[in-house]
Formats: structure tokens, C-alpha cells, sequence
């Protein structure tokens, strides 16, 4: 790529047509301080197409750039192509991983900060005590040979010696971190050369730190400033108080940083993740406990309301229990309805009723001022030494969350909920604000920095992702299948529509298992087949069971995906049973035969819980032409539904089918089951088609088939891909 200025960090022989096309309208972007939402299907190269131009404008203008993922698979994909890149062009490249997984003694980031802070304190202390012993030979040295005015100076410095050495005494009987100290004691050079010899992965720099006693999270926390390339998770980018810390590592102002994200689809969830906030029963106990023991004329007023929102609390999952559903809640927090039609939810109302103060706002204050003197005290104590573990301050936790609860619970960006679930002493709740609308976390981050790269295969519709995380007038860019399209097939398949209320029909649940019947024994390699719910996997998984020469494998709740993926692909001819909504749809990386059809039974709409309405009511105001906004009515022009509901089920639809092709020797089907995928259903099933969803040239790919016709469209396939070991399947 030696014809582009920015080919150097281009770290393969050539890119993809649609890779160049992409690196330069990136780059083009870049410059004039855009953001882009960039959309490629799976396997076409987009990390390269983003990262190439990214680093190549960063490094004329001094900037760094930020590549984040939430899938760790894709994490090892940015480290290869790190040191791809870095055999071609020398970049300084940071691989950072949070706290808790690098750190040797296992302490909180609280406790964290508390033994730097001491560690710290005692190695300057231990410097000052090396400055004035050799200051006070000196004087002692000039004090013989006769200079009067150094024994009197002598004297003061041996005092202020002594106080050091006291000073020095008390805190060595504190806590200090070990390994901390070696970092700040010893010659760290060589760490530092062995870093950027190469691009390090958080293990690697662990196992490092271990071996030589030091620290390898302030290490490399130190050692970020000015790199060109840094690898992170969304939290180091989402979380504001995190963000700003992360930034000061880099060294740079947030105009100096481009960031790139990976995945982007799952920004909106992960934000909407950040901006909730929840208090747990477990937490009001905590506080009232801990009022009870304070000697403070503040706990009075603290306790009022405290007390007030736990009566609350448990009064109203009392209520919404009812009569024997309390010994059926699980270990799982499970929600219960406590939205109301017009006014404050029914805990707020409990909580008001309770209430008996002389006033909510002034009691909030004091429990908030209180809060903040136990939290100073509690940090002493550990400093001191006083306590093994940093004590968190439950009175300014629980204060600061009911303040939050009464100021936004109304506002329609958050929606209160009740939740509870089964722990060691019986049942207890958890009050939480659940956020909306993602693009209050999003937002800021977008106008801090230079510009930001928002990269998936499922990004389209773009003006809707734009509204949802607050972009202003981003450059877009979206680029279909480059392998050859004779190398795919994708085909919708009119089986019945599988509306919850068809789920338990026989008829259908025959038509679809006798499909997937044929899917199965027709695809030359395995298998996979994503539904609605694990439920309906295990339903059909049953259903073939015995019925087809395979080896059928069944996902589960719970279950590690990568486990899963090395199970499934080391069998032959296998079929593997899973939920659309589960952890092997994204990120998992499916080659050759590894699945040679993928199948997608129904349309996966997620279970229209009190949060998705929420969710969709929220972007029906906040996007729709206020006529509409939620209700899960579904219209045309319902703007809450599809915001909400159906663009997030098709994009999981999407990177399902993006789990086969994964390069452009690669060959596969791509199939959809449910009529309400096929042009039939666009002309006469009105809202509940879902065909006009997809982009236009995946619609232009789909070929309807009917149910008893589709084994031999796949016969037909993989013969002409000479797919077949040995002669290829009998109809």
C-alpha cells in the first residue's frame, strides 16, 4: 500500500478493495475532526481499515489513539494486529486491563489507593531521612574542624531527623504495598525496555512484575504517557470518573485522543450499563447500622430517611410478592412492577408515606454531610492503620443514591425498579434506576475527544445509532461482502411465523424441526442454530434428538463460550443448539467447517419486559414525532419500537449470520426461519414483516424458499462448491 501516505502501517502485502476504500475515507474523516460510524460485514478487515489511518493521523498531529473492545476475543485480535503493524512501522503500543486483574494482593481500588498513598509517603519520608543524615554529616564534619555556625545548624537538622525517624516509625506499622515500593525504590529500566521491546499483553506484564516483586499495573499505568496506540475495555472510556483518570496516564488532553471501538453495536448497552445506579437492602442495613454507632446529631436526621426508603422497600415487594411467590424467587434478581400510569412509582409513594421528618431535602443533607465525615474518618483509620480493610461509608452510599432517586426517577432517561432475589438469609430487594437513554454517558465522551471511529458489522441504520449515542453529523461508511457472492447463499424460509402464541403449536413446531432437519443433514460440516431463547434451542434440540446422523450439541445458560466453540468445532458434522440472545452471536469466531450453515428460527424479539417498555417509551419521546412513544404497538411510524426493539433484534440477527464467511476462500448459507423474513410477508404482513429491516443490498441477497424446497437449495449449493466428502446426501 505504498502509494497512500498512510500505507506504512499497513502491515500485510495489500488490503482488501473495500479495506482502502475504508482507510481513506477514515482518514479523510479524521482530518476534518469527524466521527465515523463504519459498518463491514464479518471477516472483511475493519480492525486494519480503522487502526491504519487512525495511527497515521495520530502520528502527524501527536495524537494517541484508544481501540476498545468488550469481547476479549477481539481484545488478542488488536494485540496480533498490534505487532503486525509494529514489524512494518516502530509504535509505542499499551495493552491496559483493569485493576482488580492485576493486581498481586488482591485489594480493592479503594484499599488500592490508600497504600500507594502510604507506600508513597514513606519512600519520600525515607528520601528526606537519607538528605538531612548525609546534611547532618556534613555539618557535623565542618562542626570539628571548627565552624561554630554548623554545630548550631547541625542541632536543628538532627532535630527534624528525629522527627522524620518518628514519623517513619508510625508508618512503617501501617500498610504499605510491597510491591509498590519496589517501584518507586528500584530502577524500573529495565521493565521499560522489555515493554516496548514488543507489544506486551496484561498476563505477560504480570508474570514480569511477579517474578521481580513490583507492581505491573502502576508500571504500565506510568509508563502509557504519549504512546500512539493503546488497547483498553469500553469502561476505561465509558465510565467518566475512569475516563479522566485514563486520559492523565496517556498524557494527553481528550482532544489528543482518538477512539476507536470495536463491537460498536453493544456501546449503547454498555453506556445504558454505566449510567444506572441500584441500592441493595443488604446496603440500608448497613447505613442504619452504621448511624446507630455514630455519635452525631446529624444521624438523627441520616436515619429518617434512611430508615424511611428501607421500610419502603420492603414494604412494597412485600405487597407485590403476594401470597407464595415469595418461596419461589430464585438466587437471580427477578424485577416486580411497581410503574404506575401517571405520578411516582409505588416505592417512592411508600417511601413519602413513611417518610416522618421535618423535611426529606434537609435530612438528605445531613445524611449526605455525615456520609462524607465517616467516609474522611473511615479513610484515616486505614491510613493509620487503625483497620485491615478500607471501610465504605454505606450512610454516604445509600444517601446519595435516595437523593438521585427522587431527583430522577420522573425525568424519563431513568426508570425506577424493584428487584429481588434469594441470598443466605432469606429474601431481600434492591431499588435501581435503571438508564434509558445511553447517550448521557456517551455523549460528553464524543465532544471531548478529537474524533471517534464506531466500527461493526451491525451499525445501519446509521441515523438511528447517531440518535441513540448523541453523534452530530458523523461521517458514515458501510461496506457489504467482498468474497465472492457464488461463495454464499442467503435464503429466507417460509416456515410459520413463530409468534410466542405458535410456539407450542405441534404443526409448527413439526414444519420448523422437520427444516432443521434437512438444514442439518444437508450442510456438508456443522451447523449452527441460533432461537429466540435457550428454552426454544433445548425445545428443538430435543426434537431432533436421535432423528439425524450428527452429534448435537445444546448451549446452556451459563456456559463458557469458548468452551463451547472448541467442543462444537472439534466434532464433524455436528449441529450446535443456542440463544440469539446468549454469548456465541458476537465475537466468536466460526472458519471453514467449523459452521458451514448458519440458521436463525424466528424472529428473536427479546421478552418486552418493564425495562424494554421503559426503554422503548423513552426513545419514542426523545426520537418520534410525539405521536407515538412505546406501548410496543410495533407501527410504521412507532419510533420507540423500532429504536428499541426491532433494529436491536435484526442487528442480532446480523451478527448471527455474520458467524459463516469469514474470508474470502470461505463458502456457507445464511438461513432465516420465519416468514416474516420473506418478500411475501413485506406485502401482506404489514408491521410484523421484517425484511425491509435489513440493509438494502442483504435484502437484494435473499432468496425465499419454501420449507419442503430448501434441502435442495442446499444440495444444489454445496455441490457446485464440490462441498461433499464423498457422494453428497439423497433427498
Amino acid at each position: 500500500m505504498a502509494e497512500s501516505a498512510h500505507g506504512r502501517f499497513f502491515p500485510y502485502d495489500a488490503p482488501y478493495e473495500n479495506q482502502r476504500e475504508a482507510i481513506s475515507g477514515v482518514y479523510d474523516a479524521l482530518s476534518a475532526d469527524r466521527d465515523v460510524l463504519f459498518e463491514g460485514a464479518c471477516g472483511t478487515g475493519k480492525t486494519l481499515a480503522a487502526l491504519v489511518p487512525a495511527l497515521s493521523f495520530a502520528r502527524e498531529t501527536g495524537k494517541t489513539v484508544a481501540i476498545t473492545t468488550n469481547v476479549h476475543q477481539q481484545t488478542r485480535q488488536f494485540v496480533e494486529e498490534a505487532r503486525a503493524i509494529r514489524q512494518e512501522e516502530p509504535i509505542r503500543a499499551a495493552v491496559f486491563r483493569g485493576k482488580a486483574s492485576m493486581c498481586h494482593i488482591d485489594v480493592g481500588y479503594e484499599e488500592c489507593q490508600v497504600l500507594r498513598d502510604a507506600t508513597k509517603e514513606v519512600v519520600d519520608l525515607e528520601e528526606d531521612e537519607r538528605d538531612l543524615a548525609n546534611r547532618q554529616a556534613e555539618l557535623l564534619e565542618r562542626a570539628q574542624a571548627g565552624d561554630e555556625s554548623a554545630t548550631e545548624a547541625r542541632s536543628a537538622v538532627m532535630d527534624e531527623l528525629g522527627s522524620v525517624e518518628a514519623d517513619l516509625e508510625d508508618l512503617r506499622e501501617q500498610s504499605v504495598c510491597e510491591h509498590y515500593y519496589e517501584n518507586l525504590t528500584t530502577d524500573t529500566d529495565a521493565f521499560y525496555d522489555w515493554l516496548y521491546e514488543g507489544v506486551r499483553t496484561p498476563d505477560e506484564i504480570y508474570d514480569y512484575a511477579e517474578r521481580e516483586g513490583l507492581c505491573g499495573y502502576e508500571l504500565l499505568k506510568n509508563g502509557m504517557e504519549g504512546v500512539d496506540l493503546v488497547v483498553c475495555n469500553y469502561h476505561h472510556l465509558l465510565d467518566p470518573a475512569i475516563r479522566d483518570a485514563f486520559f492523565r496516564w496517556l498524557g494527553r488532553d481528550p482532544e489528543d485522543v482518538i477512539c476507536v471501538f470495536d463491537e460498536a453495536h453493544n456501546v449503547e448497552r454498555t453506556a445504558r450499563e454505566h449510567a444506572t445506579r441500584t441500592l441493595a437492602e443488604t446496603t440500608l442495613d448497613s447505613a442504619l447500622a452504621e448511624l446507630a454507632e455514630a455519635d452525631d446529631s446529624r444521624a438523627k436526621e441520616a436515619e429518617n430517611v434512611i430508615g424511611a426508603f428501607r421500610e419502603a422497600l420492603v414494604s412494597t415487594y412485600d405487597d407485590e410478592l403476594g401470597f407464595g411467590a415469595r418461596e419461589r424467587v430464585g438466587e437471580d434478581w427477578e424485577d416486580l412492577s411497581i410503574a404506575t400510569s401517571e405520578g411516582r412509582d409505588d416505592l417512592t409513594m411508600e417511601f413519602l408515606a413513611a417518610y416522618e421528618g421535618e423535611g426529606i431535602d434537609v435530612d438528605i443533607d445531613a445524611a449526605l454531610s455525615l456520609g462524607t465525615a465517616l467516609d474522611r474518618q473511615y479513610d484515616r483509620a486505614y491510613r493509620d492503620g487503625e483497620t485491615d480493610v478500607r471501610r465504605d461509608c454505606q450512610t454516604l452510599s445509600a444517601a446519595a443514591f435516595i437523593e438521585t432517586w427522587l431527583a430522577e426517577g420522573t425525568n424519563g432517561a431513568h426508570f425506577p425498579v424493584l428487584s429481588v432475589r434469594r441470598g443466605p438469609e432469606g429474601v431481600y430487594g434492591r431499588a435501581e434506576l435503571y438508564a434509558c437513554i445511553p447517550r448521557a454517558v456517551t455523549q460528553d465522551l464524543f465532544e471531548e475527544v478529537h474524533s471517534t471511529v464506531l466500527m461493526s458489522a451491525t451499525l445501519r441504520p446509521f441515523d438511528v445509532t447517531a440518535d441513540v449515542l448523541g453523534l452530530d453529523d458523523p461521517a458514515t461508511m458501510a461496506f457489504d461482502l467482498s468474497f465472492p457472492e457464488h461463495r454464499r447463499r442467503t435464503y429466507a424460509v417460509e416456515t410459520p411465523a413463530l409468534f410466542a402464541s405458535a410456539r407450542d403449536d405441534p404443526r409448527t413446531q413439526e414444519t420448523i424441526a422437520d427444516t432443521l432437519r434437512d438444514v442439518v443433514r444437508f450442510t456438508p460440516g456443522n451447523s449452527l442454530l441460533f432461537f429466540p431463547s435457550y428454552s426454544e434451542a433445548e425445545r428443538y434440540h430435543r426434537l431432533l434428538d436421535g432423528t439425524v446422523d450428527s452429534t448435537l450439541h445444546l448451549d446452556q445458560p451459563g456456559v463458557r463460550a469458548e468452551g463451547m466453540r472448541r467442543e462444537f468445532t472439534g466434532s464433524e458434522n455436528a449441529a450446535l443448539f443456542t440463544s440469539l440472545w446468549g454469548t456465541l452471536t458476537e465475537g466468536v469466531s466460526f472458519d471453514g467447517d467449523d459452521a458451514r450453515t448458519v440458521a436463525v428460527v424466528g424472529v428473536p424479539y427479546p421478552y418486552l419486559d418493564d425495562r424494554l417498555r421503559a426503554v422503548e417509551t423513552a426513545y419514542g419521546e426523545a426520537f418520534g414525532d410525539g405521536e407515538s412513544g412505546g406501548g410496543g404497538s410495533g407501527g410504521e411510524d412507532d419510533a420507540g419500537w423500532r429504536y428499541a426493539v426491532e433494529i436491536p433484534t435484526i442487528r442480532k440477527t446480523r451478527q448471527a449470520l455474520g458467524r459463516v464467511l469469514r474470508s474470502p476462500e470461505d463458502f456457507g448459507a445464511r438461513l432465516l426461519l420465519d416468514e416474516r423474513y420473506t418478500e411475501r410477508a413485506t406485502r401482506e404482513m404489514g408491521k410484523y414483516a421484517v425484511r425491509e429491516t435489513f440493509p438494502p443490498e442483504e435484502r437484494a441477497e435473499i432468496v425465499d424458499v419454501a420449507p419442503e424446497k430448501l434441502k435442495f437449495a442446499l444440495l444444489n449449493f454445496y455441490a457446485d462448491m464440490d462441498a461433499y466428502d464423498g457422494p453428497a446426501p439423497t433427498p
